[in-house]
């Protein structure tokens, strides 16, 4: 005999056998102990949740001779006839091949004729969202008032697409997904009848894997004991049949996030591709991962929640106190659109570095989110006693011969290094400043960026820029604190000396050109003003 799937050899027979959808089977027993069964039904939910499966065992529970609480006996002519498919009683149609107007006319012609065998003709109309229009309406008069003795039985994925029509005249049950804990015991009693030794932490990813789908976790199982067969199924086996990644390599990946170490993150990736691991699964588990750490971030008693392990929830804890909210969010929001862009990428591996890459790197971005990120790394740099650089090469800040007083360079320091203090501007710096004014106003946010384009400058003092803006709404949006101190550092990361930044609205009654100074004549430079 040939082999038979996981999912259809154990496929429930009774509705004591369906798992998780309880609202559903305990709605349905009472009808049929009470007789007060439905001439229409609606079963809609996600893939491999029960729903022609629910359907087959009410079909064969109306037409059961020795019914038990509601369920099927099992054992009765009718029950048997039904189980093999050789009823005429049961007939199911799958509206994806047959939804043309002459398939349901057909049925209208059909259930003219009582059964001639039990008490009611059963149509399950699998996928019915991919009947025509025509198709619907002619369905329509039929499913309104059918003959005391049909029951139309309607499943589908997508109960969005079914006409306000259709629906009105059923009795709507919507199938749940199945928790990770229901689908990991249903596969451990199937894995005992089985005597396949599995362990259980390969069980519960599977069980994860399958995202609420029973049939779909009974695959994925069957496909991995197929791929080690006659040995333990273990984590380790699982990851490598499904191409995941283990937990302790996402944490691994995320310290060296944490530590903008681009070159080891880089290493990583490279390690996951040689061995063959999914890259789109990879981002996925890795944005679910950072879904924990927020959680465990933002909240004291979240065990209860999370489907970890205790040594992963301390774990978890521990990172939690290494990274800033903000920088979690960021995260979560680059590998969420991550995801979207790998379905149907051929360059996965390329976007996935880009996107680690920008984690590692603020200063990619000019979205608001990144900035504090890209603020904390300039931070980060100071604290270690390193020269910010600008990026157009301008010298170092800070005297060579100091770099190991400042930084602790040296070998053999224990003391943790001091934050070396900012030297103010001199007008020689201010003068850099306003070479530099227009690139430096484009890694702004918004709307200040806008905003800074109508901007003279002018001379405050020896270590004070002047920002006048025509405008009082301009001048207010500018000089918000946070956007002041915003540009203060943005000019600090550029010369690395402080500059205090001043704005003002021009003067009331005085023309816009002649509210500033003229900062050319005080600082010997021609300046080309861009609009």
């Amino acid at each position: 005999m040939s082999y038979t799937a996981l999912y259809r050899k154990f496929r429930p027979t009774s509705f004591e056998d369906v798992k998780g959808q309880d609202h559903i089977i305990t709605t349905l027993q009472n009808q049929i102990k009470a007789n007060r069964i439905g001439h229409a039904y609606l079963f809609c939910g996600t893939r491999g949740t029960g729903k022609t499966t629910v359907a087959k065992i009410f079909a064969k529970a109306v037409n059961c001779e020795h019914p038990v609480d509601g369920s099927p006996c099992g054992e009765c002519a009718m029950c048997r006839s039904i189980a093999a498919g050789t009823s005429m009683n049961v007939i199911e149609i799958d509206a994806a091949s047959n939804n043309g107007v002459d398939n349901i006319r057909e049925i209208r012609e059909e259930v003219t004729y009582r059964p001639t065998e039990g008490k009611y003709k059963v149509y399950i109309i699998d996928e019915v969202h991919m009947l025509s229009i025509g198709a619907f309406n002619a369905l329509l008069k039929t499913l309104e008032e059918p003959p005391e003795y049909v029951i139309f039985i309607l499943a589908t994925t997508e109960v969005h697409k079914i006409p306000i029509t259709i629906l009105s005249r059923c009795q709507h049950y919507d199938f749940k997904r199945i928790t990770i804990d229901t689908i990991a015991a249903r596969m451990n009693e199937l894995m005992e009848a089985e005597q396949v030794d599995v362990e259980e932490k390969a069980i519960r990813y599977i069980a994860k894997a399958a995202d609420g789908s029973m049939r779909d976790a009974l695959s994925l199982l069957d496909q991995c004991i197929a791929f080690y067969l006659g040995q333990k199924l273990t984590y380790d086996n699982v990851l490598e049949v499904l191409g995941a990644v283990d937990t302790d390599v996402f944490s691994r990946l995320l310290r060296k996030i944490i530590q903008r170490d681009v070159a080891a993150v880089l290493n990583t990736v490279e390690e996951l591709v040689m061995q063959g691991r999914e890259l789109s699964q990879l981002a996925a588990d890795f944005t679910w991962y950072l879904r924990n750490l927020l959680l465990v971030k933002t909240s004291d008693s979240i065990e209860d929640v999370l489907d970890v392990s205790t040594e992963n929830l301390q774990q978890l804890k521990e990172e939690a106190q290494m990274i800033e909210t903000d920088m979690l969010l960021r995260y979560i929001r680059i590998f969420s659109e991550l995801s979207g862009q790998m379905k149907y990428a051929t360059q996965k591996r390329v976007l996935l570095e880009v996107a680690l890459i920008k984690l590692c790197t603020p200063a990619m971005e000019t979205t608001e989110d990144a900035l504090l990120d890209r603020i904390r790394a300039v931070e980060e740099k100071l604290e270690k006693g390193i020269a910010v650089m600008p990026e157009g090469g301008y010298g170092s800040p800070y005297p060579q011969g100091n770099a190991g007083a400042a930084g602790g360079f040296g070998g053999g320091m224990e003391e943790p290094a001091k934050k070396p203090e900012i030297p103010l501007a001199i007008p020689e710096d201010v003068q850099e400043v306003v070479k530099n004014f227009r690139a430096i106003a484009d890694e702004i946010s918004d709307p200040v960026r806008t905003t800074l384009k109508k901007a003279r400058l002018s001379l405050g003092g020896e270590n004070r820029l002047m920002v006048v803006l025509p405008e009082g709404i301009e001048a207010s949006i500018a000089g918000r604190e946070d956007h002041v101190k915003e540009l203060e550092a943005l000019i600090e990361q550029r010369i690395g000396k402080k500059v205090e930044v001043e704005v003002r609205q021009v003067e009331e009654g005085r023309r816009f050109d002649d509210t500033f100074v003229d900062i050319e004549k005080k600082i010997n430079m021609e300046i080309t003003v861009e609009d």
